[in-house]
């Protein structure tokens, strides 16, 4: 599949859009380095240009566009962008970003319509959602990238390695090349001062849990989710090593069997202690060494999956919170 710019007939609207309030300081025509070509997902991408009307569905994207600086490429964005996620400048970027909806249905997946986005004549859609597919957009002439971690099937093992790619991946997307070097030399200077702190792995044996509020299934990350190179870096056994999928239904009496010294709960959203009672309340949880010594960390689910820049800051959270023997 090629992707490009919006067909002929909207032309003439993207260019004046585009001049309202686009960034101006991308090539706004086919320039040096261009057209660039991507795969995602199994799917060729081709760009002629550097986008510049950017439509968010999901907010794992935020921390690769701060960081290369083309925020102000995004005109819409759709979904949930914790606070707690981002500096004050990222921050002040998102802000100043419409906000299409937040709507979701009760699993958490993002409710929109294909006529809303269609509407912001995006030149780039980044995050796929249940009820807006790639196929949809592309029959638009609209491009979509998803985080390669999140795409249908993927069978790939996460590595903090993928956040330097993907970084890599978004520069040559946007014509910040250099930018993305840049990026990706602090990313792992900052990689390899968590490591020396760490030293010598301790041994400790942990989960990543999420747990579901008010009752429910609680799922546990295996070693096809960030969770399992993010406990390592930090020194750290996964009790679920030896689960190849990335996420799957999990219930006390295994967690039990496994008996984890550490656990660490993820959330979307909400009070973190009524995430750590959706655990801690199910009959048995009680008998747990982690809840016992209460050995436990909540954590937002972006900190840890998919692999961005924000995995790294999860990581720091963690060493920080259990670095003490805690």
């Amino acid at each position: 599949m090629k992707a490009t710019r919006l067909a002929a007939a909207t032309g003439a609207a993207l260019l004046v859009l585009a001049g309202c309030g686009g960034g101006t300081d991308g090539p706004t025509a086919s320039g040096p380095g261009f057209p660039v070509t991507v795969t995602n997902c199994g799917v060729d991408v081709t760009f002629d240009a550097a986008p510049q009307r950017v439509v968010l569905l999901k907010s794992a994207a935020v921390p690769y566009l701060h960081a290369l600086g083309v925020m102000d490429r995004v005109t819409a964005r759709a979904g949930q962008y914790p606070r707690e996620y981002y500096d004050a400048a990222a921050l002040a970027e998102l802000d100043r970003i419409p906000l299409l909806t937040d709507r979701t249905d009760t699993s958490g997946h993002l409710q929109i319509s294909k006529e809303v986005v269609i509407s912001q004549q995006p030149d780039l859609v980044l995050g796929e959602v249940d009820n807006l597919s790639r196929d949809t957009l592309s029959a638009v002439d609209i491009p979509l990238l998803e985080e390669p971690a999140m795409c249908p099937d993927s069978t790939a093992v996460p590595t903090f390695d993928d956040i330097y790619r993907q970084l890599e991946t978004y520069g040559r997307v946007f014509g910040r090349e250099a930018e993305a070097s840049t990026a990706v030399t602090a990313l792992r200077e900052r990689m390899a001062t968590v490591q020396a702190e760490v030293g010598t792995p301790s041994g400790r044996s942990a989960a990543v849990l999420y747990p579901t509020i008010g009752g429910g299934v609680t799922y546990a990350y295996g070693t096809g989710s960030m969770a399992h190179p993010q406990l390592t870096a930090a020194g750290l056994r996964n009790v679920f090593g030896d689960v190849k999928q990335r996420v799957f239904e999990v219930t006390v009496e295994e967690l039990l069997g496994r008996d984890p010294d550490v656990l660490i709960l993820l959330h979307s959203d909400g009070d973190p202690k009524a995430v750590e009672k959706a655990l801690t309340g199910l009959p048995g949880a009680g008998n747990l060494t982690a809840v016992r010594e209460g050995r436990i960390m909540t954590q937002l689910f972006n900190f840890t999956e998919p692999p961005t820049p924000l995995s790294i800051d999860g990581l720091e959270r963690i060493v920080r919170h259990f670095g003490d023997g805690t």
